[in-house]
């Protein structure tokens, strides 16, 4: 079980036997060309550095980023930040993710209910798409449904891509009743789907590491495909619907240096990209928030999403995270 938390680490704390998941390890020589570990150790609360010096050989054959690990050794100061000093490091058999993995403070069950009003509201051929995909396969749902939306910059805990989904499909509704010319449907239904390839593209069982598909295909590749199948198993889904759809898709991501394979060059196109980049940086405002550690009137360290610190909203509670209790992950 365990006792100790990255929050609750001091300077001086001793570890025995302490479970993290171990986050972006890498390896490493010293000049004399004895083997060293760097990386991140994470739990809920938190993610804190981490060094080995010596490490055994055998270790090197398991101990691999995303696993759980039981860690032994002692936290010291390292250059204003606290850094943990491995000195032995043990597997840790069917873990508990939910304590290693911050979740989003939103309760499954409520997103999931949300989910399903959401496309109920939708016209056809929208409605049978977005149930095919998202709603008929409970297994596929699950992915989904616990996901990360990113793996660092917002979004990046259990059930962040479904939150991140239904915030984007709620401002798709108000900027459709503010705009005129936009295809309502056809935009919710972006919101819904845009990002649903990251259900297969992170594996939340390896601490939100890139998955083989999600190294070798995608996200957004396979998301298309995904559309693409079940448009094919319904009857006579209209092409040029299909093919707006696969355009949101493509280009949500906006520039082709962010990985669109192509530009929002329709409304509904642009407006998906603007609601996405939108959600997603007022979200990774207050994700830096919630894991900064300033008490005063702003973020005591830069935003690695905005390039510097950030001044809280009055009145806004510091020092929370994301918390895991309330989310469901059964």
């Amino acid at each position: 079980m365990k006792k100790i938390f990255v929050t609750d680490l001091q300077a001086g704390a001793i570890l025995e036997n302490e479970p993290f998941l171990l986050q972006d390890a890498i390896s490493r020589k010293t000049k004399d060309g004895r083997d060293y570990l760097l990386g991140n150790l994470r739990d809920k609360t938190g993610v804190v550095s981490f060094v080995y010096w010596d490490v055994p050989e055998h270790i090197f054959r398991w101990a691999k980023s995303g696993h759980i690990v039981l860690i032994t050794g002692r936290a010291n100061n390292y250059k204003d930040s606290v850094q943990i000093t491995i000195t032995d490091i043990n597997e840790y058999l069917n873990p508990d993710l939910s304590v290693f993995l911050p979740a989003s403070s939103r309760p499954r069950e409520a997103m999931l209910s949300e989910l399903k009003d959401i496309a109920g509201l939708l016209a056809e051929p929208w409605r049978t798409l977005v149930d095919h995909i998202l709603l008929a396969d409970e297994t596929f749902l699950y992915q989904f449904s616990i996901a990360p939306a990113a793996r660092k910059m917002h979004h990046a805990y259990l059930g962040g891509l479904l939150e991140h989904s239904l915030s984007m499909a709620n401002l798709a509704h108000t900027l459709s009743d503010h705009y005129p010319h936009v295809n309502r449907d056809l935009l919710v239904t972006g919101a819904l789907l845009h990002d649903m390839g990251k259900a297969i593209e992170y594996d939340v069982t390896q601490g939100f590491s890139f998955s083989d598909d999600g190294r070798l295909v995608g996200h957004i590749v396979r998301a298309v495909v995904m559309i693409e199948h079940a448009a094919a198993r319904l009857d006579n889904f209209p092409e040029a619907d299909l093919q707006q759809l696969i355009h949101l898709v493509t280009s949500h991501h906006g520039t082709l240096e962010w990985g669109s394979p192509t530009v929002p060059k329709t409304l509904e196109a642009i407006l998906l990209h603007q609601i996405d980049l939108l959600d997603s940086r007022v979200q990774g405002y207050f994700d830096h928030l919630n894991d900064d550690s300033g008490e005063g009137t702003w973020t005591a360290k830069a935003s690695p999403m905005f390039g510097t610190e950030l001044r809280y909203p009055k009145d806004y509670p510091h020092a929370t995270s994301a918390d895991s209790s309330n989310t469901n992950h059964e």
